[in-house]
């Protein structure tokens, strides 16, 4: 199947995975539902790195790799614009715009 040591990198990314979508699933706070999320791609990341490292010959298949550097900045990318939109969501809306009578006779 593969060393011990890409066993249990497989294993931890697909516990990563269960975890974040329990808590994706299980918690209805939207905080909680990004950090959740956030955990289950971490798991995802790290099952395609200990998938990179099975390939055949001495050297990981780079492709996986390469896929994996670029999901870590869309992630990151996607966690901060969710972040910036609960912001927008939970900040109280401004009061709406008064009539002034100044300038008038």
């Amino acid at each position: 199947m593969g060393s011990p040591s890409l066993v249990v990198y497989t294993l931890g990314g697909l516990a990563l995975v269960f975890i974040g979508l329990h808590g994706l699933f299980a918690r209805p706070e939207p905080l909680r539902k990004i950090i959740a999320l956030n955990i289950a791609g971490s798991g995802i990341f790290l099952f395609l790195v200990a998938a990179a490292a099975r390939a055949p010959g001495p050297v990981p298949d780079p492709v996986p790799h390469a896929m994996v550097l670029t999901g870590i900045v869309v992630a990151v990318s996607a966690t901060s614009f969710a972040l910036v939109l609960l912001l927008r969501l939970a900040a109280p809306e401004p009061p709406p715009p008064t009539v002034s009578n100044r300038g008038r006779p």
